[in-house]
């Protein structure tokens, strides 16, 4: 009898553990399919609540800075190019500027130029989507740069003091505009970190979130693939159109992509063709149907898989997703790319065992243990658990170092 109750208790206590790690594992998938964030007028989701201020004139570019300075969590981007700018550029450079002030990791927008025209489109698209501004121009204050200082410090903080009452809630993943990118590739990017980035890539678009892929000149030698997981003919036709109209902008210009894609840093790390770096580099997009090829900057009009017609370079392409409405990027290098964007929290990824020991205060994500392991079911949960760290506030070290910028493309000559 004794020994039957000590069985007894012993499965009781069986079921009681085996109870206790389901809901344990329970609680673990609930964690990392939601995360806490800012909810915005326009429905919109914030992971930071950061006030931006944006200056849209070259003649006010010091100014800026000096109102940055003492103004404390401040972010700063000026786009010094506001006059004269023609046709696409200026089409695309307004749209870029909009794009970034409704970013939804954007509390509040501090508007700074000599010329209140320069702001009109953009105070046109705040007042929409409900997002507290002060929009400041030189004439308002007597062309007094100084006195400008003054006004705009105390505007700022107004806005800040407003925008920092903002309660954080929680949310799905279907909230997540994702963002991927890689730099400075080597073997373990293509073979191991893109491909996780790619799982992640599909759970978000999965759970009815938005994922953007950009680096056209990445899918040089695998556009015939991704054309094929196009959601309509027509989609397919702009992605064949976009590589073949960067690979004439290299010809007409004298340039050998050979030369440029794969880099000297990449075929030194062991990369040799643009086919090859582009296999390693398109995986990243994982496997889902391409929704459209967004222009630079363009913010997705639904869910799911898109595409951005965007260069190649690092800083370029990092302010296209974060005007387009992303507000984290995975960020996978080989070597050692540690650029990170200033808006949009750069969630740092490498596989390869000597960056991740010889950055190891810049790389937020080592998942090199996949070369012996080659276990990417562990490796997925845990770069999803760090990614929902991160859209809860857990801070990369491009934020906490100040790695971060934002770099607005140009598309032609200005007058």
């Amino acid at each position: 009898m004794l020994i039957y109750i000590d069985r007894y208790n012993w499965s009781c206590k069986q079921f009681t553990l085996s109870a206790q790690l389901s809901a344990q594992n329970n609680i673990n998938i609930k964690f990392m399919n939601s995360f806490t964030g800012y909810l915005r007028q326009n429905g919109k989701v914030g992971i930071r609540n950061d006030l931006l201020i944006l200056n849209l004139t070259g003649l006010t570019n010091k100014v800026a800075e000096r109102i940055h300075q003492n103004i404390n969590y401040s972010k700063l981007i000026s786009f010094e190019y506001g006059m004269g700018l023609l046709n696409k550029d200026k089409e695309i450079s307004q749209n870029v500027l909009i794009g970034l002030s409704l970013n939804p990791n954007v509390g509040g927008v501090l508007l700074i130029s000599s010329d209140q025209s320069r702001s009109e489109i953009v105070v046109e698209q705040l007042k929409k989507n409900k997002k507290p501004f002060r929009n400041i121009f030189l004439g308002d204050v007597g062309s007094d740069p100084l006195e400008m200082i003054i006004t705009a410090v105390k505007e700022g903080a107004e806005i800040l003091k407003e925008i920092s009452e903002i309660k954080k809630n929680q949310f799905r993943l279907d909230k997540v505009c994702l963002s991927v990118e890689c730099g400075l590739s080597d073997p373990t990017s293509g073979l191991f970190a893109n491909p996780l980035i790619g799982k992640i890539s599909d759970k978000i678009v999965e759970s009815g979130g938005i994922v953007i892929v950009g680096e056209t000149l990445e899918w040089l030698g695998v556009e015939n693939d991704l054309a094929k997981r196009a959601v309509s003919s027509d989609v397919r036709k702009q992605i064949e159109k976009c590589v073949l109209r960067r690979e004439k902008l290299a010809i007409d210009n004298g340039i050998n992509l050979s030369g440029i894609n794969p880099n000297k840093k990449n075929i030194e790390d062991g990369l040799s063709t643009i086919e090859e770096k582009a296999i390693g580099s398109s995986i990243k997009s994982g496997s889902s149907k391409i929704e459209g090829v967004l222009e630079y900057g363009e913010i997705p009009k639904n869910s799911g898989l898109w595409l951005m017609d965007a260069p190649s370079y690092t800083p370029e392409s990092l302010t296209g997703f974060s005007s387009a409405g992303s507000q984290i990027c995975l960020f996978s290098t080989g070597s050692g790319n540690c650029y990170s964007s200033d808006l949009m929290p750069t969630l740092r990824i490498t596989a390869n065992p000597e960056t991740a020991s010889r950055l190891r205060h810049q790389i937020d994500h080592d998942c090199s243990d996949l070369i012996t392991n080659g276990n990417f079911e562990k490796a997925e949960n845990n770069l999803l658990e760090d990614l929902v760290s991160v859209l809860s506030g857990k801070l990369c070290y491009g934020e906490i170092l100040g790695d971060g910028g934002e770099t607005i493309s140009r598309f032609g000559e200005a007058l």
